[in-house]
């Protein structure tokens, strides 16, 4: 059995490997040796993921995936969970995640065929509850955000994002130096979007 343990966190200024040591204490507590980790910061709104793909695509049927919070895996609408669902059942990945305890269900007890098949089912069940509890929590904040932002605005009080100068003007030295925008975002960890941006703005394009 491979465990195969999945960290994430939405932005460059959060902590991916926060929950690293959680995850390594659930694994001895139930005699299980990680064989991999995959971090990433992504959203997890979004499912290009590319390290959860390549989770995926090291996986084979039977391996677990090991997260924190079901929310790690997935803030995903319906859609998208429900092909992401289908990924993990196509490969016939597990997940367990250490605040689902039907879950643990898959790596702490031994079954008969009925029992487990029954556990699946409830494991099923509950993964799509905190998934759907997972993406009305993304967008409540996100409503919440885009409401403190209009009232800023209309008061006069809000001004945006403040520009990142010092990593902006190291982008634009890259692009002088003739750096391609995949090296600058491997260095700097931004998007091809504020490249560009910065591109235009310094004629370097």
């Amino acid at each position: 059995m491979f465990v195969r343990a999945y960290l994430r966190a939405s932005t460059l200024d959060q902590d991916a490997s926060r929950a690293r040591e959680q995850l390594e204490a659930f694994a001895a507590d139930h005699s299980l040796a990680i064989a991999a980790f995959y971090v990433e910061n992504e959203s997890g709104a979004k499912l290009a993921r590319p390290e959860l793909f390549r989770l995926l695509s090291d996986a084979r049927p039977g391996d677990i995936l090991l997260i924190e919070q079901v929310d790690r895996l997935s803030r995903l609408n319906a859609a998208d969970w429900e092909k992401l669902k289908t990924e993990l059942a196509a490969r016939r990945v597990r997940v367990v995640a250490l605040d689902l305890p039907t879950s643990w269900t898959m790596v702490s007890t031994k079954t008969d065929d009925f029992t487990a098949r029954m556990f699946d089912a409830i494991n099923g069940m509950m993964l799509d509850m905190l998934a759907a509890v997972a993406r009305k929590d993304y967008e409540d904040r996100r409503r919440r955000m885009a409401q403190g932002q209009a009232k800023a605005k209309a008061a006069g009080l809000y001004k945006g994002r403040k520009e990142n100068t010092p990593r902006n003007d190291g982008i634009a030295s890259m692009l002088r130096a003739g750096s391609s925008w995949s090296q600058i975002q491997a260095a700097t960890g931004c998007s091809r979007a504020t490249i560009a941006k910065i591109a235009k703005r310094a004629e370097v394009a």
